[in-house]
């Protein structure tokens, strides 16, 4: 038995005893039997209600005021990424996009969208393709760029607060994942096809979880924080005429 169980047990005995020890005194003092009934009856009574109230109700309450907590630490925690690496990692990987034309349009965010209208692209980056043109993706520049950043992917991995965000935890998996594939090659001229087609289906697989992730921090920041979307919006990686200035 663990310690921390005989504690409770020897806790919640304590408590026994205490209440027995109080109705004695009560009962040494008034020598009333009958009243002591009454009123213990009715105590139980009332006892499925408190557990029905404590229960069902303030720990609704609480639970939903701490998940509220949890999401919002965990949304910093995605805003963060993606003003470290992110958004730069999906401006590159999209811009290697053949079929990009199709959906760039779709993807400028603005402050006009509505929860059906992040839904409706949603449902269509579902059916996109996701594909990249590897061939005109510089590896060496990728490899640098995401070993310059291998320090704050760990410790991304390491936040509890994304237990929380299967998907997210899954891209950073898949980021980690490409980025060991790329330290481990001393170059990429002259690669077999079969090893430039297992990276170019790591960097799908990290563009189609990226750019998901990137549409539902756009419907958070619009939604919660319009300072943090306008920059959002004029930073759009899909906005060919995005620029950080405000005019």
């Amino acid at each position: 038995m663990t310690n921390d169980r005989r504690w409770l047990i020897a806790f919640g005995a304590g408590l026994i005893t205490l209440s027995v020890v109080l109705y004695a005194l009560h009962f040494l003092i008034f020598h009333d039997f009958h009243h002591i009934g009454i009123y213990t009856l009715g105590d139980i009574a009332f006892l499925p209600l408190e557990v029905l109230l404590v229960t069902l109700v303030f720990h609704q309450v609480l639970e939903s005021r701490d998940r509220r907590q949890r999401m919002e630490k965990l949304n910093m925690v995605i805003g963060t990424f993606f003003s470290a690496l992110g958004t730069q990692l999906l401006t590159y990987i999209s811009n290697n996009d053949p079929n990009l034309d199709e959906i760039r349009p779709r993807l400028v965010v603005t402050e006009t969208w509505t929860d059906e209208t992040f839904l409706e692209v949603e449902r269509r980056l579902k059916r996109h393709p996701c594909r990249v043109r590897i061939e005109n993706v510089d590896l060496e520049a990728v490899k640098r760029f995401l070993g310059s950043r291998e320090e704050f992917l760990l410790r991304l991995l390491e936040n509890p607060v994304l237990f929380e965000h299967e998907t997210f935890t899954e891209l950073l998996r898949a980021i980690f994942h490409f980025n060991e594939e790329l330290q481990r090659r001393p170059g990429f001229s002259g690669l077999p096809g079969a090893d430039t087609a297992h990276l170019a289906s790591d960097l799908e697989r990290i563009y189609s979880l990226l750019i998901r992730e990137w549409l539902g921090y756009m419907r958070y920041l619009q939604k919660n924080y319009p300072y943090l979307f306008s920059f959002a919006m004029r930073t759009n990686p899909f906005d060919e005429r995005a620029s950080a200035i405000v005019e």
